[in-house]
């Protein structure tokens, strides 16, 4: 049996073992990567799902954005699921459980870079990022968007910024110590 729970922090070295494994490398070059770099993910927005014996078989977060100037969203990614047990559900889970919780805490959209073929069964489509833009290079037929609340987005245009908060820096002597180590 598989379950979806929130994230924790022990979680993170699993979660980076799995995004190496499922996306490798070529996954921090994607424009998505820059809007989520130096941010933390938004709150309560982090799931895992993991088998009965508690091995990590997917994973997926969303992150604090602009769909233009002043009207905040999520961006979705990256979801991602252990490359030997694809087509069992997992994303599918994963993909359920964010978009309820992120409707439950009151959020209007969701958007995201990924196959429309995959995403539309949740809703995704292309109609509401025709005015948006990402800050890199995306292809614009996988840039895809969400409402949870009725016409979210209804009007959305300009450029996706990322608004999550900043991943704190560490003070000078933790990161001294950690050096010397």
């Amino acid at each position: 049996m598989i379950s979806v729970r929130n994230e924790v922090l022990s979680d993170i070295d699993a979660r980076e073992a799995l995004l190496d494994a499922a996306m490798g490398e070529a996954r921090f070059r994607k424009t998505s990567a820059r809007l989520r770099e130096g941010r933390l993910a938004a709150h309560g927005l982090s799931f895992v799902a993991e088998n009965a014996d508690g091995e990590m078989l997917g994973t997926v977060r969303l992150w604090d954005i602009t769909a233009g100037p002043g009207r905040p969203a999520l961006l979705l990614g990256p979801l991602a699921v252990d490359p030997a047990r694809h087509s069992r559900g997992t994303g599918s889970l994963l993909m359920k459980a964010a978009i309820a919780r992120a409707q439950e805490l009151g959020h209007g959209s969701i958007l995201l870079v990924g196959d429309a073929p995959y995403y539309e069964r949740f809703g995704f489509s292309e109609e509401r990022t025709q005015r948006l833009r990402l800050p890199g290079p995306y292809e614009a037929n996988r840039f895809l968007a969400l409402e949870l609340q009725p016409h979210a987005l209804a009007g959305a245009a300009g450029l996706i910024k990322a608004t999550g908060v900043r991943v704190p820096e560490p003070a000078f002597a933790e990161a001294a110590l950690r050096a010397a180590a």
